[in-house]
């Protein structure tokens, strides 16, 4: 038997002891919140392998990493040109935030957007997928509500900052009034999650000459919106040169 107990003790994990909870080790040796970020970063940092970003745009990229434990966006993690300059500055003027779904919104830190900008307000983010008059405009037509959500918010799209995290169609119909109505928002987060339409909408975001930052092929979701975002904030805040000091997204509300 002992043995056996011996057998399934995890290898490998630094203050491990048998029949004793892990935690434990912190109660011990206590770290704050601020101590595990800035541990997480250093562990990004070195791990990371040489990569094409400027120091500006590997501060969403980590902060992207952080959210989501996968090295593999660095591959895929898309920035326009204009992309930071343009971001950064619509959070210094207070631009409305355009959201595609309730988790970006309630994911958002109104602390850190009003670091950027102190007008920031909870009505400064738009969320209208779940207005009653999406939802009918969805059921008379058969198409999805995200659509309409995005048609409703034409008004704070153009100049506005938009986060799409989750609908492809809301990027699409996004996509369609730079198009065709000539909207032009300060800042597209472009990243749908799924398989269908998923990448058409990426691709063509990434053609129409709009400030983007996107995640190329099928991943996406409302982590990674929200932590863009947030790492923009940290940038219009500290600055791109000192990019090992910023904290991570998500945690501080």
């Amino acid at each position: 038997m002992e043995d056996d107990v011996a057998s399934d003790t995890p290898k490998g994990d630094s203050g491990m002891r048998a029949g004793v909870p892990f935690l434990r080790s912190l109660l011990e040796s206590p770290m704050s919140g601020e101590a595990i970020e800035a541990l997480s970063f250093a562990t990004i940092d070195r791990e990371a392998p040489l990569h094409r970003f400027t120091p500006a745009q590997w501060v969403v990229v980590r902060r992207m990493i952080h959210a989501t434990a996968d090295f593999g966006l660095m591959e895929d993690a898309t920035f326009s040109a204009d992309a930071i300059d343009a971001g950064v500055a619509a959070l210094r003027m207070g631009r409305p935030l355009f959201v595609d779904a309730s988790m970006i919104r309630a994911g958002l830190s109104l602390a850190r957007l009003r670091e950027a900008c102190p007008a920031y307000g909870p009505d400064s983010i738009v969320c209208h997928v779940a207005d009653e008059e999406v939802a009918a405009q969805a059921r008379e037509s058969g198409l999805p509500r995200s659509l309409f959500a995005a048609r409703k918010a034409a008004p704070i799209l153009d100049g506005g900052i938009a986060l799409i995290g989750n609908a492809p169609v809301a990027l699409l119909e996004l996509n369609r009034m730079v198009i065709e109505e000539g909207i032009r928002p300060a800042l597209v987060v472009g990243m749908p999650v799924g398989f269908v339409h998923v990448e058409e909408s990426k691709r063509e975001l990434m053609s129409l000459g709009v400030p983007f930052i996107s995640v190329a092929g099928r991943r996406g979701g409302s982590p990674l919106a929200v932590s863009a975002l947030h790492a923009l904030c940290s940038i219009s805040v500290c600055g791109s040169e000192r990019r090992r000091a910023v904290p991570s997204g998500g945690e501080r509300r």
